[in-house]
């Protein structure tokens, strides 16, 4: 696993393939607990940007700090506090909640129709709803890694991202921030909120 940075001599092929890579990372790390194969790839990567400054290179290190700390136990343990167990979780990994107040809301009900105009759907095994953030990133991953970097593709990722991402994304990552229990998900969120920032300032100068 490389660095998810990017140097500013790297090629706009090399910028779209981290950004899929991320977006990837984010979506199962978000969705369950890191296997330990991927963990084993968190431990082993690199933690310097291919030139000083890259961007994400801070938060990124932390992550991958605590994945050397934590035990697998503990990092699993640690997600299973914060968005499992029985009833309601600690934090909510859906967007409906941030925008609405609720589970299964117009939220969802917009996102699935926009789903449904990309030809996209929940696979049958998956058993959260579509508004979770692992589902999204995994939205915004297919998005960037199925087609060329046009600006029609771009422009069809910002939309989806300012739509179903950007307005609720940073409260996700003030409620892990914050909480006393996150100390691996509070790595992930810093991560999380520096990658959504660059992206947004990057849809930004699309105009």
């Amino acid at each position: 696993m490389t660095p998810i940075s990017i140097s500013e001599s790297g090629s706009a092929l090399d910028e779209e393939l981290a950004r899929a890579e991320l977006y990837g990372l984010l979506s199962a790390l978000y969705y369950a607990p890191p296997s330990a194969d991927l963990l084993a790839q968190l431990r082993l990567a690199a933690t310097e940007a291919p030139a000083s400054g890259g961007l994400l290179e801070d938060p990124w290190r932390v992550l991958v700090g605590l994945a050397r700390e934590m035990t697998p136990a503990a990092i699993e343990a640690e997600y299973n506090r914060l968005f499992g167990g029985m009833g309601k979780p600690e934090v909510y990994l859906y967007g409906s909640h941030f925008l609405s107040g609720f589970l299964n809301e117009k939220p969802l009900a917009k996102l699935r129709s926009d789903l449904a105009g990309l030809e996209l759907a929940r696979s049958e095994d998956m058993c959260e709803t579509e508004d979770h953030i692992a589902y999204l990133c995994e939205v915004m991953r297919y998005l960037i890694a199925a087609d060329a970097a046009t600006e029609h593709q771009l422009m069809r990722q910002q939309e989806f991202f300012a739509s179903h991402l950007q307005p609720w994304v940073g409260l996700l990552c003030d409620s892990l921030a914050s909480h006393p229990a996150a100390r691996f998900y509070a790595a992930l969120a810093l991560l999380t909120r520096h990658f959504m920032d660059v992206e947004a300032q990057g849809f930004d100068m699309l105009g």
